[in-house]
């Protein structure tokens, strides 16, 4: 396979490009982008891929969620902080059923760019614009649609705030197991969905009290001078899609793998494009013995170093831009970061493992999560095939459920793009069902939610039903984004005791058989 660099995409035909007007100022625009600050660095990357090899052997559970897209507009201290809200609220459930840890990732801080069935849309008065790609890319006003390469900057400063103000929330005593409640319940309006998170919570606070009474975790608030803790603090990741090439590659770094990392690295092989690297194959007499091999990772051939994508910890790639000669399959196999790439009805088997064996040659655990979105009708005709491909391949692989790109619909009533609460369950449960079946398990869920709220304090009205019973004459009330429609809170957390329970059940039966 051939050199690798964070530009060798520039040589591959690329899908959903967009073009500028105006050349020179892109360029331009690059250039500083490649001057400024990582926004992730690759310690927190290598923590990533390490909780995602746990995921991968079923010791954690992985949470994927957030916007559809994200907005300048909507960059304010309000939403970012119901949203990590929301993400802690439900994470809390899926512990407190699996008695797992949960990895975090986020759809934020980055997420500012959608692919589009097409290029352009006819409006109410016939003239055809430039479809809205994003606010990285155009403005959604229809008189100001050219793509404006300023518009990358901008996402890179509100991403930059957006994470500088996470950070600040996760290491102050926001995530601090201590007080959830402050989370999200005082925008639950269903009383079933509050009486059930305040169950959760006084027993937390139960088994909390008695962890102080014996000495094993230590009072203080982190104001008063008290010590985080593991109560206090969470790790959480951000995530996109590596859509905009031109903005992925600018920030694509050549920076030292830190130690251990280092170390797995080379063995495992992923360390240089040119170089050799180690791998374990049959000798004349049939014992194994360490011959080289060549890697295709694109890092130097000293083995300390590698490429990393520092605008976010985790980026995928999507249905419509993975070809397997296309210049994003090109630019994601030369990257460290963990990367997921999503499958849905159109991918054939072989499709699957030779992706796979571009972007994961030397098959290393916590590299490559799969996020399946077939459609609530679909699953069961696509999902066996693919995990009896990759299985019989040796791909180690993170799989994940998107319920909610395959069940989008149109209301026949209000013409809005929505999504029925129960075509969402319905493909999450076929999906436990079928790894159950296949002797696979599910290890995650990629979800579109939001913490939005109006200033009466009423959640977000975009997908149908749910324990509120949202019908299809209710979407207008609050129908808020400008892209795919998202679960509310009360929809969210409806989701979050569904899982839960799930994993409650099937950890009651692993107790029963003697497994931990």
């Amino acid at each position: 396979m051939a050199f690798w660099t964070p530009s060798s995409w520039r040589d591959k035909p690329i899908a959903q490009d967009v073009k500028y007007p105006d050349a020179d100022a892109l360029e331009s625009v690059i250039s500083k982008l490649k001057t400024l600050p990582p926004l992730v660095t690759p310690s927190e990357i290598e923590r990533l891929r390490t909780q995602l090899s746990d995921v991968q052997d079923n010791k954690a559970f992985l949470l994927h969620a957030g916007d559809c897209a994200e907005s300048f507009e909507a960059c304010t201290h309000e939403n970012i902080t119901n949203k990590i809200g929301l993400i802690l609220s439900f994470s809390l459930i899926l512990i407190w059923g699996g008695r797992l840890p949960v990895v975090r990732i986020g759809r934020i801080a980055g997420q500012y760019a959608k692919p589009r069935s097409s290029g352009t849309e006819k409006l109410e008065d016939g003239r055809i614009v430039p479809s809205f790609r994003g606010d990285n890319v155009n403005d959604i006003n229809p008189d100001r649609r050219d793509p404006d390469p300023e518009r990358l900057l901008s996402a890179y400063f509100h991403s930059t705030t957006t994470l500088n103000y996470i950070r600040s929330l996760l290491t102050s005593g926001y995530a601090s197991l201590n007080h959830p409640r402050d989370w999200s319940l005082a925008h639950v309006q269903s009383p079933d969905l509050r009486e059930e998170f305040e169950r959760i919570s006084e027993s937390l606070s139960d088994a909390l009290d008695f962890s102080r009474t014996i000495g094993a975790e230590e009072a203080g608030s982190y104001e008063g001078g008290g010590r985080r803790g593991v109560l206090g603090e969470v790790d959480f990741y951000t995530s996109h899609e590596g859509l905009m090439l031109n903005y992925e590659s600018a920030l694509t770094r050549k920076m030292p793998i830190p130690g251990s990392a280092a170390r797995r690295a080379y063995v495992n092989g992923g360390t240089s494009s040119r170089s050799p690297s180690l791998a374990a194959s049959p000798s004349a007499s049939g014992a194994p013995s360490m011959e080289r091999k060549p890697s295709t990772m694109g890092s130097t051939s000293d083995g300390n170093r590698a490429y990393y994508n520092t605008s976010a910890h985790f980026i995928w790639v999507g249905d419509r831009t993975r070809q397997l000669d296309g210049a994003h399959i090109e630019y994601f196999r030369g990257i460290r970061n963990p990367i997921g790439v999503k499958v849905g009805p159109t991918m054939e088997s072989d499709e699957l493992i030779n992706l796979l064996n571009i972007v994961n040659p030397d098959k290393e655990k916590g590299r490559v999560t799969l996020i399946t979105r077939y459609g609530a009708q679909k699953v069961d005709q696509f999902l066996a095939g693919h995990i009896s491909a990759v299985r019989e391949a040796q791909h180690p692989v993170v799989w994940v459920c998107d319920p909610m790109h395959g069940n989008t619909q149109t209301s026949a009533t209000s013409g809005h793009k929505t999504r029925h609460f129960s075509n969402i369950v319905q493909e999450l449960a076929s999906c436990l069902r079928i790894h159950s079946e296949c002797g696979s398990r599910l290890n995650g869920v990629s979800l579109e939610f939001t913490g939005e709220l109006n200033e009466d304090g009423f959640s977000v009205t975009e997908c149908l039903g749910g324990s509120m019973g949202l019908e299809e004459n209710e979407l207008g009330l609050r129908y808020q984004t400008f892209c795919d429609p998202r679960l509310n809170f009360e929809q969210s957390l409806d989701l979050a005791f569904l899982i839960s329970n799930h994993l409650k059940t099937e950890r009651g039966g692993r107790q029963k058989r003697g497994r931990p």
